[in-house]
């Protein structure tokens, strides 16, 4: 199977599993629920990305939580498949969670310690918070190899070497995972939410002990002037991904919105935002 077979099963299942259009009073039509029903431009971008998508119009009521989580399980999925499948552009091990949170890795280990001694004093809680224990929407994590893995060529060490015995690489040092990538999904996105990925993206950076993990967002928002909030700038974010970018495009250009597409145009050529497509190929750096 092609990435863009899977880019296609992927849409798919968005379709079918997450996709729902709403009751509108001023139209008959409706509008898809990952519109703003507040914003005209929104609800025709969201109308002329699901007509791409070739969608049968769905009215079941699904609730916005839900909406969120089967985004990420969707989107772990596809990253799932189309990353194995450049396996040998980068290859090991790899772990693809919705659960897990960063002090289960080995650069966040410590975080565990300091997360147990804030939970059993309240006073130290509500000084410190616990903002710095991240969950991820999703994360993908490898695990250490054996020596045997490392020698399978040539040998390159063994047990009676006094050295590397401290890196987290080597199945004899360490049985944690190393986090690859942090991936934060975002079915629409407000300033609130924007903020959340940037904060959780901080504290990523801030609070490894070791090497920094891909940290990026996955997003379904029609406008561009929203997705800015989360893309523009750096320092926090690798990258911001839009689940149908092309389709983005060309919904915003039928529409003929000067704003929309400055700013689109803006986040595709300042490098900011990315099709999904190009996400498990940008995680084989």
């Amino acid at each position: 199977m092609s990435i863009a077979q899977l880019r296609q099963e992927y849409h798919n299942r968005i379709c079918k599993e997450n996709i729902r259009i709403r009751p509108h009073k001023k139209n008959e039509i409706g509008y898809p629920n990952f519109a703003d029903i507040g914003n005209e431009a929104s609800m025709k971008i969201a109308w002329g990305i699901v007509n791409r998508l070739s969608y049968t119009a769905d009215y079941e009521s699904i609730y916005g939580q839900t909406s969120g989580d089967r985004f990420q399980i969707i989107t772990r999925d596809f990253l799932e498949k189309s990353f194995e499948l450049l396996h040998h552009l980068r290859p090991g091990k790899w772990g693809y969670s919705t659960l897990f949170a960063i002090s289960v890795f080995d650069q966040y280990q410590h975080l565990a310690n300091l997360e147990k001694i804030v939970e059993e004093n309240s006073e130290l809680a509500s000084s410190l918070g616990i903002d710095y224990i991240v969950k991820p929407d999703i994360v993908i994590g490898r695990w250490p190899v054996s020596d045997e893995e490392i020698n399978r060529e040539r040998e390159l060490i063994n047990a009676e070497d006094s050295i590397a015995k401290l890196t987290p690489i080597r199945e004899v040092n360490s049985k944690r995972l190393i986090l690859h990538a942090s991936i934060s999904c975002k079915w629409t996105l407000r300033s609130d939410r924007a903020q959340n990925a940037r904060l959780e993206a901080l504290n990523l950076i801030r609070n490894r002990k070791g090497s920094l993990p891909h940290v990026v967002a996955v997003t379904a928002e029609p406008l561009p002037t929203r997705i800015a909030s989360l893309a523009l700038g750096t320092g926090d974010l690798d990258c911001v991904y839009h689940f149908a970018l092309p389709e983005l495009q060309e919904a915003i250009s039928e529409i003929v919105n000067e704003d929309q597409l400055d700013m689109l145009i803006t986040l595709i050529e300042g490098r900011r935002l990315r099709d999904i497509s190009d996400l498990p190929f940008d995680l084989a750096i």
